[in-house]
């Protein structure tokens, strides 16, 4: 009953609560560290509604949105010694036709923020590499990590729709989101509301505006934004 492998098997599973003890624990001091997003400013800086092919496998013509944007963010406070990578990303959403409950959701930019502990996971060239190194030197936290200051940012994804068509669209607005991807623990993603120390992210949404028609050709199809709204 006592053998060799009893004992192993008694031990390795001592081992493996300890561990998964150890991971709770280490996990729960996420809720200590307070966390505090905000937008300061994000904004539409150009739109632009094209008729073509989205993409290069795409089988026909179609309309497809282009949003340029400007975005200033603080997202510091969500880095801590347990954090992982932050992932940002920026939608663009609006109402479905009258007499359906839905909203359409299109994503258009993101990004992947690595902690300092983490920057060899990111794929960078030896010049970023150092530099990023050497930020981190004596730091448990760089103070600059999830600072966003972004000037009219060229998306990264062009917003189709299945029923191809996008001009002249109301009520879009741009939306900031975040997930935090920790060593250990459960993937949190933005929150609408305050829940103990971590403060639901403020002013991630922009103002109101609308996809022009799409302008002829001599006419280009871009529209400026006045950037005072």
């Amino acid at each position: 009953m006592y053998s060799s492998l009893v004992r192993v098997q008694n031990t390795f599973g001592f081992f493996t609560t300890v561990v998964c003890v150890v991971a709770a624990l280490i996990a729960a001091t996420d809720f200590l560290a307070p966390r505090t997003p905000s937008v300061g400013v994000i904004k539409p800086t150009n739109v632009q509604v094209v008729k073509g092919r989205p993409h290069y496998y795409s089988p026909k013509k179609e309309e497809y949105a282009i949003i340029k944007f400007s975005l200033d963010a603080d997202l510091s406070s969500l880095f801590t010694w347990n954090t992982k990578q932050l992932f940002v990303y920026v939608t663009a959403e609006w109402p479905s036709a009258p007499g359906q409950n839905a909203t359409n959701q299109a994503v258009i930019w993101d990004s992947i923020i690595t902690s300092p502990s983490a920057d060899h996971l990111a794929n960078l060239g030896p010049i970023a590499k150092k530099k990023l190194i050497r930020s981190a030197q004596g730091k448990s936290i760089d103070p600059s990590r999830g600072k966003l200051s972004i000037r009219n940012q060229r998306p990264k994804y062009q917003i189709t729709h299945p029923s191809g068509k996008m001009a002249e669209i109301e009520d879009v607005v741009l939306r900031v989101h975040y997930n935090v991807q920790p060593w250990v623990g459960v993937l949190t993603w933005n929150q609408d509301t305050d829940f103990f120390k971590w403060k639901a992210i403020k002013k991630n949404v922009s103002k109101r505006f609308s996809l022009p028609a799409i302008k002829k050709r001599e006419e280009g199809g871009a529209r400026k934004i006045d950037a005072s709204h």
